[in-house]
Formats: structure tokens, C-alpha cells, sequence
């Protein structure tokens, strides 16, 4: 034990001295990340906002065919008309030149099919590609099909027929979600960030510790003393530990200070990411670092060069992230079977923190304990492969 702390110690002062490494470890990608994120959440819900009290932006070709569907448009505040002569290959084009992102055509027939009470064409034309203009097409349609609703009950009672003949069933919705709920479908992905800027915390000790040491020729001598070489690896997996622990609290207190800023409310949204939950999804994470430690000191142990394992270590990194991409595909839910896969049980337990839910103890003590057993796993098979002679060569 003695030697492992002796270890872990000049391990973990040598990164200290390292200016540009420190930095980047536990200053760069632990405040980069909440930042930009933070930002894009602002940026987004600010976009929607003034998106939502914009008008959309409409020509309409062939106005002068459907005079009570003009007034009805112009009524609803909701669209900015510009009216225009254009037909379907001239609208086209200016959909795709951008001149124009929303054209609405209304056919020469359209008044001979509306007066016969037949379905009257209309031409809806946008680029589906721009996310900017399907959005504008998608109030349009609301609008339109607002219309037809309007005409259609019109219709019928002219006819003497009550219009609620035709709704036999009216659908009530009661929705259940709660604001810190909604607010996770944004906050979701920011468990993605926590682990990766966690990884990031102990990258560059896993590397420098073992391939840095070798390029250096400073391993050969360190391996001919008289010491365990379980102390060895168990120090320098140790000193890397310590370096992702305070990337992950850096990280965690940089998301708590973010979010108090971005203003979710304004959505009908609340964040729970307060003290005590970001003290909950600190504990949560600690299992998976050593874990995370040990997979990258094992990988580092089989490279030649700082070069070398870098390039290893950058697409290691991603493994353990690729479960939560499974997880938003699949929008898996926090369940007991799931528990003893390593950093999706984190990540779920943690979006049960962001919702506010209750999580259960047997469940964060069956992902502790699945984490730290591989980890003790991934150590044995460092320890051994440090005793062979190859670490010499």
C-alpha cells in the first residue's frame, strides 16, 4: 500500500507541473462543454420563442380564386402574404433560390371544386430540407386544414345536419409530464458530456503514465525496482482517478451554474439540476471512473508511443459513450435488467435525476457494483501484462 501511494503521489504532482495538460484536462473540456451546451440550449429555446410570435412568410399565387380563404389567412395574424402570379415550375424556383420559403398555389380549378363542394387542389409548395421552412410549413398546413374544418361544418349546417354528427369521438389529451420532465428532452444529452469530460479528465495521465514513460525510457527503470507491479499500475490508475474526479465535480458545478441562466421557464420548463441533484449524479458517475481509468490504462499499456496511444485512446473513448446513442434510439427507460451495463446504467439513472424521479438503491448499487467489478477486471489484466517482459521491449 505504501508503494501505491508513493505512486499515485509522483504521479499525480508530475501532471500538476504540467501546465498546458492541466489546463486542457480539468479547466478546458470541463468548463468548454456546460458552456456550449448551455449556449445552445439558450439559442434554441430563443429561436423557438421569437419563431413562434413570427409570422410565417407565404406567396400566394392565384389569390384572387379563393377570396374567403385570403380573408381567413389575413384574419389568423399568423402569415405574412405576399402576393404573386407564379406557376408551379416558377415557384419551385423560388423556393430553391430562397427568394421565397413558402408558396402556396391556388390552382384554376380550385373555384369550380369549391363550389360543387368538392375537395378544392392546393399547392403547398417549401424545401423540406430547411428545418426553418418546415417548421413554417407545418403552421400553414395547421392553418389551412383550420379552414377546411371551418367550411366543412359551414357546409353542414347549411344542410341542417349538426357539424358535431361528424366528430363521433373527441380525444381529450391529459398530459402527465411534469416541467422538470420536459426539460430533460433537451437535458438528456448532457449526461453525454458529463462522462465524456470525465474520460477527459484522466486522458492525458493514462497516456503520459504509461506510453509517455516508455517513449521517455523512463519505464525501464522504473520496472527493475523492487516493487509489486500491481503497486505500479494500481498507483498510476489511482492518480488517474483523482485527475477524472475533479474533471467530473468541475464539470457537474460548471452544468449546475450554467442552467441557472438558461431560461427554460419560459417554455413551460424547469431544470432540476440544483445542489443536491448534482451532488446525486456525482456519486452516481464515481463508480464508472475507475472503470474508466483502468480501460485506459490498459489500452495505453500496449502502445509504444504518446502518439500512438492517443490515437488508440481517442476512439476508446467513444465505447463507452456508444450505450447512451442506444439509449436515445431506443428512448430506453431506467429498468433493473439495465442496470449492470456500465454507463447506461449511469446515464439513466441520472435522467431519473434530471426528471425528479425516485431512483431505487438496489438499482445505483447494481451499477456501482457492475462498474467497479469490471474495473477490478481491466486492473488484473494491466497487472499481468506489466509483468511481462515486454514492457521492457
Amino acid at each position: 500500500m505504501r508503494a501505491l501511494l508513493i505512486v499515485f503521489m509522483k504521479e499525480f504532482i508530475e501532471n500538476l507541473r504540467d501546465r498546458r495538460t492541466l489546463i486542457s484536462a480539468l479547466l478546458f473540456g470541463p468548463l468548454f462543454g456546460p458552456l456550449l451546451f448551455g449556449a445552445m440550449v439558450t439559442r434554441t429555446l430563443d429561436q423557438s420563442l421569437a419563431e413562434s410570435d413570427v409570422p410565417v412568410k407565404m406567396t400566394v399565387s392565384g389569390s384572387a380564386r379563393a377570396p374567403q380563404l385570403m380573408e381567413f389567412l389575413e384574419a389568423a395574424h399568423a402569415v405574412k402574404i405576399t402576393k404573386s402570379e407564379l406557376n408551379e415550375d416558377a415557384a419551385r424556383a423560388a423556393v430553391r433560390s430562397d427568394r421565397s420559403p413558402l408558396v402556396l398555389i391556388i390552382p384554376e380549378g380550385y373555384p369550380l371544386h369549391f363550389t360543387r363542394g368538392e375537395p378544392a387542389p392546393l399547392l403547398l409548395i417549401a424545401d423540406s430540407a430547411d428545418s426553418q421552412a418546415r417548421r413554417g410549413v407545418d403552421r400553414a398546413k395547421s392553418l389551412l386544414s383550420g379552414y377546411g374544418s371551418q367550411i366543412a361544418r359551414l357546409r353542414l349546417q347549411i344542410r341542417g345536419i349538426d357539424p358535431l354528427i361528424a366528430l363521433p369521438v373527441a380525444v381529450n389529451e391529459i398530459d402527465t409530464a411534469t416541467p422538470t420532465g420536459r426539460a430533460v428532452a433537451i437535458l438528456g444529452f448532457m449526461t453525454y458530456f458529463v462522462l465524456f469530460a470525465m474520460l477527459m479528465g484522466g486522458l492525458y495521465l493514462a497516456i503520459d503514465s504509461t506510453a509517455g514513460e516508455r517513449e521517455r525510457g523512463s519505464l525501464e527503470a522504473l520496472l527493475t525496482l523492487p516493487v509489486a507491479r500491481s503497486s505500479l499500475v494500481g498507483g498510476k490508475i489511482l492518480a488517474t482517478c483523482a485527475y477524472m474526479t475533479l474533471s467530473l465535480a468541475i464539470t457537474l458545478a460548471a452544468f449546475v451554474a450554467v442552467f441557472r441562466f438558461v431560461p427554460l421557464e419560459k417554455l413551460g420548463m424547469s431544470s432540476n439540476l440544483g445542489v443536491v441533484p448534482g451532488l446525486m449524479l456525482f456519486c452516481i458517475c464515481l463508480p464508472f471512473i475507475p472503470l474508466g481509468a483502468a480501460l485506459m490504462s490498459f489500452v495505453a499499456s500496449f502502445t509504444r508511443s504518446y502518439r500512438e496511444a492517443q490515437t488508440y485512446l481517442s476512439t476508446v473513448l467513444l465505447v463507452p459513450t456508444l450505450p447512451i446513442a442506444f439509449a436515445s434510439i431506443y428512448s430506453l427507460k431506467t429498468k433493473s435488467s439495465l442496470m449492470p451495463i456500465p454507463s447506461l446504467s449511469q446515464h439513466l439513472l441520472m435522467t431519473s435525476v434530471l426528471k425528479g424521479e425516485t431512483i431505487g438503491v438496489t438499482d445505483v448499487l447494481v451499477s456501482a457494483g457492475a462498474s467497479i467489478g469490471i474495473a477490478a477486471i481491466l486492473f488484473a489484466f494491466t497487472a499481468r501484462h506489466w509483468r511481462r517482459e515486454t514492457m521492457l521491449g
